[in-house]
């Protein structure tokens, strides 16, 4: 009877004006409240992942996890706790925090509109400021970027929200461009008709916008063609690699070919020399 009696005394202690079986029964209920929201995130993680964005889920995991654990929070406070108190107590003290840490606040409103406005998506390949890569993480703080060097960067989300974003794959298609110089005298029409030829049996070049081949200078030794050319965001890369030489090459084999750098030097006594650029003379 003794043990039972000190072990109700113990319960029934308070301290701060809450019993110790008070204190127990929060942290009963709220452990419960984290192992269920823990649940309930892989459960949406597995419903959702083929259904959604990574962002977007990304999101809808954090607001169930926390959302339930608030719940659960709520839940578990003790009967003689004043939730009107409580939240004044946190009012005063988010004030004062807020001061002492103003950048952890900006960096917390930042991401809370990044997440909102979605500029970029996990899995984006995009730009801020000097750092350049692949999106593989948005939170509430900070952003992380994966360089295309393989260096993970963590950018506070306040300077990802006040720079200028480039999201190279936001749209569906991207352009890049070639300009390949021809000697003077090749025909510059058929050298256009080649690579016009060479894009249009390219799987990945888009037909609409149609790639655009045209002679956009005179240059000192040669004539230059420019090649502009559309390609899916996600292989724009790869046919910009593969198409440049795929170019010079068929063009040599039609007799078309890159000149090296000419120059026509009138000597004193009236003599007149052509030099060319490093190469072999032709």
């Amino acid at each position: 009877m003794n043990i039972v009696a000190t072990i109700q005394e113990t319960l029934d202690y308070e301290i701060a004006g809450i019993k110790v079986i008070e204190m127990i029964e929060f942290a009963v209920i709220f452990i419960i409240a984290v192992i269920i929201a823990r649940i309930a995130r892989m459960a949406v993680r597995r419903r959702f992942k083929e259904k959604l964005s990574p962002t977007t889920l990304n999101n809808m995991e954090k607001v169930v996890y926390y959302g339930i654990i608030l719940i659960g929070f709520f839940i578990a406070l003790p009967k003689g706790v004043s939730l009107g108190g409580l939240l004044v107590a946190g009012g005063i003290a988010g004030i004062v925090i807020g001061f002492a840490s103003q950048t952890v606040v900006a960096n917390l409103i930042s991401g809370l509109f990044l997440m909102v406005e979605r500029p970029v998506e996990i899995g984006d390949s995009i730009a801020v400021g000097d750092v350049s890569g692949v999106v593989k993480d948005i939170k509430v703080l900070s952003t992380t970027i994966r360089t295309w060097d393989g260096i993970y960067v963590r950018i506070p989300n306040e300077k990802v929200f006040n720079s200028n974003i480039y999201n190279y794959v936001a749209h569906g298609a991207r352009r890049f461009e070639y300009t390949i110089g021809i000697r003077y005298s090749d025909d510059a029409s058929k050298a256009i008709d080649i690579i016009k030829g060479i894009l249009a049996e390219h799987p990945l070049v888009l037909k609409y916008p149609e790639p655009d081949v045209f002679v956009s200078e005179l240059g000192e030794s040669s004539v230059i063609i420019a090649v502009k050319i559309w390609a899916p965001s996600s292989h724009w890369y790869s046919v910009k690699k593969e198409l440049l030489w795929k170019i010079k090459t068929i063009l040599e084999e039609n007799g078309i070919e890159i000149p090296f750098p000419q120059r026509v030097i009138w000597m004193a006594g009236g003599e007149k020399k052509e030099g060319r650029g490093k190469g072999k003379q032709r």
